[in-house]
């Protein structure tokens, strides 16, 4: 039993980890190839600095981001995938198609439970 419950916890931290969407929204721009911070910034609406520290610090630290500084004035700091970071990506591209083809079908749901929450 504590075997299957450590298990269910590391699913729930992976899960976690690449079901956030800034993840989602980094490791979607850095699929493209070698980012710096801020156009990754510039990239990715309403992150701010302290969330694209955070998200790229996280990715960094399981191993699906590897961070490169030059010792330049000013300082430059490159994102790039891992091979890790870049087994990601079809997942989710293939989730990202789910989410824009099933995205109407959801809006429906929602508004139809709102009417029904309503009418109760």
């Amino acid at each position: 039993m504590e075997n299957v419950e450590a298990e269910c916890r590391g699913l729930a931290e992976v899960i976690a980890r690449i079901g956030d969407k800034w993840t989602v929204m980094v490791c979607g721009h850095l699929s493209e190839g070698t980012h710096r911070f801020n156009a990754l910034k510039h990239r990715i609406p309403g992150i701010s600095h302290r969330m694209l520290t955070i998200t790229l610090r996280g990715l960094e630290r399981d191993g699906l981001v590897a961070r490169k500084a030059y010792a330049t004035v000013p300082p430059k700091v490159e994102y790039c995938l891992t091979p890790l970071g870049q087994s990601l990506t079809g997942p989710l591209a293939a989730l990202a198609s789910w989410a824009l083809e099933n995205r109407p079908a959801l809006e429906q749901a929602r508004a139809a439970f709102d009417r029904r929450a309503a009418q109760d």
